[in-house]
């Protein structure tokens, strides 16, 4: 039996992985799932039944990350030697790159954010999207598709409408999904996005014109509590399907929300990754820096722009990439004679379009 690890630090690559895992799954592979207990990460490995040990808290500092690396790289050693993987899935994390490096396990890295670690020296084959605009040299290569497509593939999600009674409005009831970030991460250091009242013009000028829905990291002003999304945790994707709008901080679910045919508004000073701009060419995607101008925006929207017509430029651009969870698994399975088809023949990989 070939085993596979996953290496995950956020509720994102749970999505990423999930469908690679029970594909694999039917194929007779074993797998297992390494986890920080970070935001979400443990409820989404349970809520989906999913093999996982816990590596560490994630710790809020510099210091004290820089601290618990070194107990998450013993950790993450003795798993290692315990379930023998075949292959390692990492996001570029820093004990999944070392150590399956020093222990010669194969190893395949995904990476979709310029601006982290670049820990290409460690890793045998880094796989990103063709938005991507940074180059690992010989040992990168590009599918035709982005790390939300994953998950938000047409042939891996279908929306469910009964997300209109999790958030107890009518059905076809136009709604505003809003996100605000903890600004924690090491890649938000020095970032910023919303002031404090710049949250609260937000969400009043939405509120006269359409319901109001607030998924935040960090606690809510008092006036914005009733705001709050109270939904499970593993329907926020049927929640961003039927909005009518997207506005926040948050990258990932921005992205997620221009792959489901809802506009989105990024407001974030860290926002060059070249997915961005990809979907800002598309008309999928906004970015915007200063609060107030996102607001005018987010209105602009509401009244005078189409849902359909964010689907159909979702449409048209999702014709144009491949089902890259199957093109993972068959990647998965004939690595590293994988590698040298897709170098040699890039377009390969429309088959699984």
């Amino acid at each position: 039996m070939r085993k596979i690890l996953f290496d995950v630090g956020h509720p994102a690559q749970v999505h990423n992985f999930k469908n690679i895992y029970w594909d694999l799954e039917k194929k007779g592979w074993r797998g297992l799932f390494v986890t920080k207990d970070k935001e979400i990460c443990v409820e989404l490995l349970e809520r989906y039944n999913l093999p996982f040990i816990v590596l560490s808290k994630n710790r809020k500092g510099i210091l004290k990350k820089i601290l618990f690396l070194i107990k998450d790289i013993v950790k993450f050693y003795s798993i290692l030697n315990e379930f023998k993987p075949d292959i390692v899935l990492n996001r570029m994390s820093i004990h999944a790159t070392l150590l399956s490096k020093i222990l010669r396990v194969k190893q395949i890295s995904i990476a979709d954010t310029e601006n982290s670690l670049n820990l290409s020296l460690l890793t045998d084959t880094i796989l990103t999207a063709t938005s991507f605009k940074k180059s690992f040299g010989d040992r990168h290569l590009r599918y035709r598709a982005n790390i939300e497509l994953f998950y938000l593939h047409p042939n891996r999600f279908r929306a469910d409408s009964t997300i209109y009674e999790l958030l107890n409005i009518e059905k076809d009831r136009r709604y505003a999904i809003i996100r605000f970030v903890s600004w924690d991460a090491h890649h938000d250091i020095g970032q910023k996005g919303f002031s404090y009242q710049q949250k609260i013009e937000l969400v009043k000028k939405l509120s006269e014109k359409v319901e109001v829905f607030i998924s935040s990291e960090v606690e809510l002003p008092s006036e914005l509590e009733r705001y709050k999304i109270t939904i499970p945790i593993d329907r926020i994707h049927d929640a961003l399907y039927f909005a009518s709008l997207y506005i926040g901080e948050g990258a990932t679910m921005a992205s997620e929300s221009a792959m489901l045919g809802t506009p989105a508004i990024y407001v974030n000073s860290l926002n060059d990754a070249g997915i961005f701009k990809e979907l800002e060419e598309e008309g999928l995607f906004y970015i915007i820096t200063d609060g107030r101008e996102a607001t005018l925006k987010a209105v602009d929207i509401i009244d005078n722009h189409s849902k359909e017509d964010y689907i159909e430029k979702r449409d048209n651009y999702i014709k144009r990439k491949i089902d890259v969870t199957a093109f993972m698994v068959w990647f998965i399975e004939n690595y590293p004679k994988s590698v040298e088809i897709i170098r040699e023949n890039p377009d390969y990989q429309l088959r699984f379009q």
